[in-house]
């Protein structure tokens, strides 16, 4: 990334601005804005998330947020009721007091003497969400929006589920938010830090539980999933995705059922902001964002509204790598999407695609080791690596040899007859690029919950014996396999630790099925993006710096398998404001080949914060198991003041097992 360090225009920068909302809630806002604001008023584009302002996303917001508001923009990059530096408790995510919240802060926003009454939102994941959320609401100021890593479905597509199955991130998640959420706000900015501190502990929700629940798709899930409704989606959107993240599917959807002005771009990458993510090759996602604000926030007239619909990187064929800095390919430009130049290629099951029928699918339960992390972050060997060991215990069907390039560009579908020896099951679809050698690359994967094959509104178990026709589509994708290579499915009913095993090992029986594939006509090189800029870093040192370890774990005498994470990012010193922050994590996914309630999980977050005499800590364990009949979830929040314990507490809850 090139570092800009002259812009039109000079800037102030403001810590801690207060946002008091109608019920007295103070918000804290970070602004960078033009000096002259006050005089010339600008639009306003607000970030609007959980992560803490003063220390968790400050390295990204310097670089981005600096950069946009010396191009004429005031960047407001607010702490949500309950984190960082803001006031309040915080329940759950996505809630109607986050999304009421932000509404008055756009329209706090609009009435500012430096602001042209035009707001923009942005963000990744969490604020990803919330800015397609909120525009949904159609607050009268929001102008438009540029959402990164986000979703229109919150039950089909999010962390918690994937096609009704009970996905491991779903505990994952709930660990690191009450890791995330037990801090502290800065003592530099709230004299009274303390015992808002000590009120925020003792609301702190133990949420992978609730959510674990909710195992059909309510009216919790269809609440902030703006699918509900695309036509209420007025707001201009600009959508961006990676194929290396989970959340690649929410960028098609919205360019094709949105009414507003929407375009998309995915590109190769983790859940990361373009610029900044691997793999390569990382672009300019700040200039492109302020294409989309000049045009709809500033009335520029740039064209901005006639760009291709939908802009991919269609990935190319190369040996798999989980920690991949760069990905062969090439920038595909879709005038529209879908896309005239995608036609529907049908493959039949034993015929086509090459296996026998009837097939059956029983596979061991530590089947998933090499999928990766649902939202990888970077290079620690967090993407999907080499499948030939997943695809060796899977039931496969092989495409012939390729002679020519095979493009594909969108979602296939596959469907299958089947019967299930067990009321709950799920069955795993992988697309892989096989190559002469052996070595499989997974190119897109899909799931379907069987007790969601007709609803995932109301779901019901399976008849065991009972034959049924189920169809689902597998996520999006823009792949190119080279010639020489094979397009392989591979179907599983595990997927460890990505999707939590059904309470018993289910075998399925094939009897047919097809595979419906999106085949593009070809491309070459149809975009050139602009390369990728930000501002100067935040100043910093480190005290002690960091380390990573992954590795899978197999105990020969028991069938015990692991996947075994040690994620310790060091600490620093941030030399502008003298925090110095630390975090260190650890995961365990543990599984008997042989035995579904012998899954395991355990997860440990620590935090650290200190400045001169001051320094707290907290750490937060969690664990969760099964039994035949229900989900338990187990954990620990402790809290710390220098070396003195201020805080402790359990929790311990069991949640049924109806569809699961």
């Amino acid at each position: 990334m090139d570092t800009v360090t002259q812009f039109p225009f000079a800037i102030s920068d403001e810590r801690d601005i207060g946002i008091v909302l109608s019920d007295g809630c103070r918000l804290s806002a970070r602004v960078w804005m033009p000096l002259n604001a006050a005089e010339n008023p600008v639009p306003a584009v607000l970030e609007y998330i959980p992560y803490r302002k003063s220390d968790g996303t400050l390295p990204r917001d310097e670089i981005m947020h600096k950069y946009v508001a010396s191009n004429g923009y005031a960047c407001v990059r607010v702490d949500m009721r309950g984190n960082g530096d803001s006031e309040g408790l915080m329940a759950d995510e996505y809630t109607i007091q986050e999304l009421a919240d932000a509404c008055e802060v756009i329209e706090w926003l609009a009435e500012q003497p430096w602001c042209t009454g035009s707001v923009g939102m942005m963000g990744k994941s969490w604020g990803g969400f919330n800015c397609l959320q909120t525009a949904f609401l159609q607050p009268p100021a929001l102008k438009a929006v540029v959402t990164v890593c986000s979703t229109t479905d919150r039950f089909a597509d999010d962390i918690h589920y994937k096609g009704g199955c009970l996905l491991g991130e779903n505990f994952g998640w709930g660990a690191v938010m009450l890791s995330y959420s037990s801090r502290p706000a800065d003592p530099a900015l709230r004299p009274n830090w303390r015992a808002e501190w000590l009120e925020r502990l003792e609301a702190e929700p133990w949420l992978a539980p609730r959510w674990a629940d909710l195992q059909e798709r309510s009216d919790y899930w269809k609440h902030g999933s703006v699918g509900e409704d695309y036509a209420r989606m007025t707001v201009p959107v600009l959508s961006w995705g990676g194929w290396a993240d989970n959340y690649m599917n929410t960028v098609a959807h919205l360019v094709e059922n949105v009414p507003a002005p929407v375009k998309g771009i995915v590109g190769p990458w983790v859940h990361q902001y373009p610029h900044t993510a691997v793999p390569g090759p990382a672009i300019g996602f700040l200039q492109e964002a302020i294409r989309w604000w000049d045009r709809w926030l500033k009335g520029i007239e740039n064209g901005a509204e006639h760009d291709p619909a939908y802009r991919v990187y269609m990935l190319e064929s190369e040996a798999p790598d989980a920690s991949a800095k760069h990905r062969a390919g090439h920038w595909v430009a879709e005038a529209v999407w879908p896309s005239p130049r995608v036609s529907r290629k049908v493959l039949a099951l034993g015929a086509d695609m090459a296996g026998a029928l009837p097939a059956r699918v029983n596979t061991p339960q530590h089947l998933g080791l090499q999928a990766g992390e649902f939202f990888p972050m970077g290079l620690n060997a967090e993407m999907p690596g080499d499948q030939r060991q997943d695809d060796a215990l899977s039931t496969c069907f092989d495409g012939p040899v390729l002679a020519e390039p095979l493009d594909l560009l969108g979602a296939a579908r596959l469907s299958l007859r089947l019967s299930s020896d067990k009321p709950l099951a799920f069955v795993v679809a992988r697309l892989c690029d096989v190559a002469p050698d052996g070595a499989s690359v997974r190119i897109a994967h899909g799931m379907l919950n069987l007790c969601h094959r007709d609803s995932m509104e109301d779901p019901a178990a399976m008849v065991p014996g009972q034959d049924t026709e189920i169809s689902f589509l597998i996520d999006q994708m823009a792949y190119r396999l080279a010639p020489g290579h094979k397009l392989r499915l591979a179907l599983s009913t595990t997927y460890w630790p990505f999707v939590w095993p059904s309470p018993e090992a289910a075998t399925l029986t094939i009897s047919g099925g097809s595979l419906d594939l999106p085949v593009h006509s070809g491309s070459a090189a149809e975009w050139v993006p602009p390369p990728p800029e930000g501002a100067e870093p935040w100043k910093h040192k480190v005290l002690r710096p960091g380390k990573t370890t992954r590795h899978i774990e197999t105990d020969l005498l028991s069938g015990r398998s692991a996947l075994v994470v040690n994620d310790d990012l060091g600490d620093v010193e941030n030399l502008s404001t003298g925090l110095r922050t630390g975090e260190t994590m650890s995961e365990l996914w543990e599984v008997n080949q042989n035995d579904p309630l012998s899954a395991r999980a355990v997860h440990v977050w620590e935090q650290r914060l200190s400045r001169g005499d001051w320094a707290v800590r907290t750490k937060a364990s969690a664990e969760m198991t099964a039994t035949a009949t229900h989900l338990r979830m187990k954990a620990n929040l402790t809290a710390w003041e220098g070396d003195q314990v201020i805080f402790t507490r359990d929790f311990d809850d069991e949640v049924p097992r109806r569809f699961v």
